[in-house]
């Protein structure tokens, strides 16, 4: 399986670069400098630098509260950014709105899937397609027009669906399909854009462990494929299995990035995670502490 594949094999991009905060990539697709968000006296991100390499999959880990969606957020257009810039593709994406940033190939997905229900499946996943004749006034009076558009657009989603293995609900309302299949029907949707990169919000979070497999495999899927990926997630199996990068956020900030062994061993991630004194005799207290 592509999960199993080792990241430091010989044509690994990142098998030089230090794993070290902010580290340059030899061919970074998206980057980002100087980015802040408050809310209220509450600085929610504050990333300094950070790149994400073309063509693999990056993951994005840190304790809650460390501010891994809310960036997400910003390079993804759906939230603004106090200040800092940030460029996709060598095109500056900063202040862009969402679906601007979509059509320019970085699409996301999000933890709570946003299904169209009372819509078919088949729908949902016509939806996303990009530059839709159809959807200008005077072009839709003129179906000679946008008929054979329309067919490609169907015949597309119904490979990405008989991919992701919901063929058989097509014509079903999105709101019947459990957890495990909007989570499908999300990423299979992200991929009508045709993007170059993906970013993923815990794509596995709700998800049974039949689907998670099928979504782990689905991803190395896109990065063999050549589409550059960027997931949250808090299953450290899952982030150890698939990525080739991982970058640890903490308070708003990364304090560590490297492949998913280094990461794992670094002091600053196991602090953020555990806290620096985990290790200290009496650190969590006494009940007589608490009275």
């Amino acid at each position: 399986m592509p999960a199993d594949t080792p990241t430091d094999a010989p044509d690994d991009p990142l098998a030089a670069v230090p794993a070290e905060p902010g580290v340059a990539k030899p061919d970074p697709v998206l980057t980002a400098d100087g980015v802040t968000r408050a809310f209220g006296g509450l600085t929610a991100v504050h990333v300094d630098h950070l790149e994400i390499q073309r063509g693999t999959i990056t993951a994005l880990i840190g304790p809650n509260g460390a501010g891994k969606s809310t960036l997400f957020n910003v390079l993804s257009g759906f939230d603004r950014a106090d200040a800092g810039t940030w460029s996709f593709d060598g095109t500056t994406i900063a202040g862009r709105p969402a679906h601007r940033i979509a059509r320019g190939g970085l699409v996301r997905t999000f933890q709570l899937t946003r299904t169209l229900s009372k819509l078919s499946v088949l729908d949902n996943m016509k939806l996303a397609a990009r530059g839709q004749r159809g959807e200008h006034l005077l072009l839709s009076l003129l179906p000679p027009v946008w008929t054979g558009q329309e067919k490609r657009i169907e015949r597309r989603a119904d490979e990405l669906l008989e991919r992701f293995r919901l063929a058989h609900m097509r014509d079903e309302y999105a709101g019947t399909l459990s957890g495990g299949q909007r989570k499908l029907l999300e990423l299979a949707r992200a991929l009508m854009v045709r993007p170059t990169m993906v970013m993923l919000d815990e794509p596995m979070a709700g998800v049974n462990p039949a689907l998670t497999q099928s979504l782990l495999g689905h991803i190395t899927d896109l990065r063999d494929e050549g589409l550059t990926v960027c997931f949250v997630e808090h299953d450290m199996d899952v982030v150890m299995g698939i990525s080739d990068w991982v970058v640890c956020m903490a308070e708003g900030g990364v304090v560590a990035e490297g492949p998913p062994d280094a990461v794992g061993a670094n002091p600053a991630v196991i602090d953020a995670y555990l806290g620096s004194h985990h290790d200290e005799p009496g650190a969590r207290g006494t009940e007589a502490d608490d009275e």
